[in-house]
């Protein structure tokens, strides 16, 4: 499977704001082991192979054990996880299925026990991003490459 068309190049504007936003993000406050975790598991939900490459290695370069990044697809069972990563996890995942949730009044109450204003502001800033991110990914075909730099454990 070859990628689609190259849209940095064809439309740098949007993509230069996409980018803004993740220059935004990254300083915002959030934990960024969450972020990278948060990225991760909507990229899986979505199904973006290039995401998930990206933000696992992500994850495991910013010290998330490997066994992590691993259950991050069954965060909700994992004891692995607290009940404030398991809230963001609930949000994103309501987000990111926002056609059969509708973003649920409980989901949004049990984030909002764990985060306040702000960073719910940037945690649904995140989800979004990456939904855009996914969209792009999968839409127009990104393919991972090949070999990235390897990790300290490869």
């Amino acid at each position: 499977m070859s990628s689609r068309l190259n849209y940095p190049k064809i439309a740098p504007a949007p993509y230069e704001a996409m980018m803004g936003l993740g220059r935004y993000l990254e300083n915002c406050g959030l934990d960024s082991k969450l972020m990278h975790m948060v990225r991760l598991r909507c990229s899986q939900i979505n199904g973006c192979a290039y995401c998930v490459d990206m933000h696992s290695r992500d994850a495991r370069l910013a010290g998330e054990p490997e066994r992590r990044v691993h259950s991050v697809a069954v965060c909700e069972e994992s004891p692995l996880f607290d009940e404030k990563e398991k809230a963001a996890f609930a949000w994103a995942e309501s987000l990111t299925h926002l056609s059969e949730t509708h973003a649920p009044d409980a989901v949004w109450e049990r984030v909002r026990a764990h985060f306040n204003e702000k960073e719910l502001a940037d945690l649904t800033w995140l989800v979004a991003s990456i939904n855009a991110w996914n969209r792009l990914g999968v839409g127009l075909r990104s393919q991972p490459p090949a070999k990235w730099p390897k990790l300290p454990a490869e």
